[in-house]
């Protein structure tokens, strides 16, 4: 892609609310009191490596989730995602609260179209930021120039994996892991599992630094699981070094196709260029 002047600039603040929200969609890492509301019994772990090799192998779903992170952003997510051959997958993010978000609707922001293919992520920046991009509606985030962006937090990381089945294997870490028992969750009935993680025990090595540079101690974790053994809900709450998070999702229609290209080239910035820019003039 041949690079013409941005005129404007764009602020390295909305790039990072950009791709932060498309993580935050469907991922969480933080910390939370041990919920005593419910009696809880052993579990073998032989019902969670099921469920992890039939959420594994179903591929895709549909997704519908809300997350919080403190003060700062609250969104709503909608879409489908498929993990069969790296990241794929469609979501509309809505942003509905937060001091963040209020200054994405000063830019006229209310909401983004989110796509994922197994080597880059796209935002739909819309036309007020399409101004400051040469014309340009989408931004282009390669996984691997997003290491370092945002307080830490290794979005690359976070962005290769937001599939359901990494919740389920976050509980096989768990030394606590327990059965809640059987609920329903949105007319189909499911088990409910939870367990508390020790960021020190998780054996993914790359999920492992994720916690560790968000300042994640530890992680809870409750998840639904159907009688297909696939994951139906997951909710997590807790806190990292930027305040306290929480999100709950729901998976349904495993799957289904997920049909994803990526966006014309003649209307895609590539966010590490428009960066460059951005210093570059700063420096002039």
């Amino acid at each position: 892609m041949k690079w013409t002047t941005v005129r404007g600039g764009l602020s390295p603040t909305v790039v990072a609310v950009l791709v932060l929200a498309g993580a935050a969609a469907c991922t969480s890492t933080g910390e939370q009191p041990e919920n005593d509301e419910h009696r809880t019994t052993p579990v073998s772990l032989t019902a969670l490596r099921s469920a992890e090799r039939s959420t594994g192998r179903a591929a895709s779903a549909r997704v519908r989730s809300t997350a919080v992170m403190g003060p700062a952003l609250s969104l709503k997510a909608t879409g489908a995602l498929g993990w069969g051959d790296g990241l794929t997958g469609t979501l509309t993010i809505t942003y509905t609260g937060g001091t963040t978000a209020q200054a994405m609707r000063d830019l006229g922001i209310t909401s983004m179209e989110a796509r994922y293919l197994p080597d880059a992520y796209y935002a739909r920046t819309g036309e007020a930021l399409a101004a400051k991009t040469g014309g340009k509606h989408w931004l282009r985030y390669a996984y691997d120039d997003l290491e370092g962006l945002g307080a830490g937090a290794n979005f690359a990381d976070q962005m290769r994996n937001i599939t359901p089945n990494q919740s389920v294997r976050l509980l096989l870490d768990s030394e606590d892991v327990r059965k809640v028992g059987e609920e329903t969750v949105e007319g189909r009935r499911a088990t409910h599992y939870s367990g508390t993680v020790a960021v020190g025990d998780v054996t993914d090595s790359g999920l492992r630094k994720q916690l560790e540079q968000a300042g994640v101690t530890t992680e809870s974790v409750d998840i639904w699981v159907d009688d297909r053994d696939l994951l139906v809900k997951k909710v997590e709450k807790g806190r990292t070094t930027t305040g306290e998070y929480s999100q709950t999702a729901y998976y349904s229609d495993y799957g289904t196709e997920v049909a994803v290209e990526a966006p014309p080239a003649h209307d895609t910035a590539d966010f590490s260029q428009l960066l460059g820019r951005q210093d570059s003039g700063s420096g002039s």
